[in-house]
């Protein structure tokens, strides 16, 4: 079961949220990635930002010991800068080099106690909140790219009795 939870979680990361959050970017005009669509709101760079300093710190630093740097208010004080292309690279690097810290996790390092952004947690939680949170600012970028790019975000074809995902899993390192 461990070996499993811990396959679906490099599946979840790699071959669902980091796809979809591609498709939905890469729907939206440049001019719209730091739009707000209110006050004290955050954009879709925004959500970006935040997703890969956040998942870099659980897993990179936290889960796997490296050093990090992250400065979580600069996330969200963002209102311009790097570009779709920018902010995916980093996202898509971020990712690999979480999917290949993963990979290298054992079963029994599962139940291993951190430190992480001040709260003690063990690995599993460490590993299941960057799940969980990818998947929810996932479905915020899918929204507001929605909203600024209708009928540009397509993720499945569906029927009342199936779905199927439009895009192709990442290439990954064996």
């Amino acid at each position: 079961m461990t070996k499993h939870f811990l396959a679906a979680s490099r599946g979840y990361l790699m071959d669902q949220y980091l796809p979809q959050i591609r498709i939905a970017v890469n729907a939206v005009p440049e001019a719209d990635l730091w739009w707000h669509p209110v006050e004290g709101s955050n954009s879709i760079g925004n959500l970006i930002l935040h997703i890969e300093g956040n998942a870099r710190q659980w897993i990179l630093g936290g889960v796997a010991g490296r050093a990090d740097a992250r400065d979580r208010d600069a996330e969200f004080a963002a209102h311009e800068g790097r570009s779709k292309a920018s902010l995916l690279e980093q996202l898509g690097t971020t990712f690999m080099q979480i999917e290949l810290a993963l990979s290298s996790v054992q079963p029994a390092q599962l139940h291993d106690m951190r430190v992480i952004q001040g709260s003690h947690t063990t690995v599993f939680d460490a590993i299941f909140h960057v799940v969980e949170h990818v998947s929810m600012h996932t479905g915020q970028i899918i929204q507001l790219a929605k909203w600024r790019a209708p009928g540009a975000v397509r993720l499945y074809e569906a029927t009342s009795t199936s779905f199927t995902p439009l895009w192709k899993p990442e290439p990954r390192e064996s």
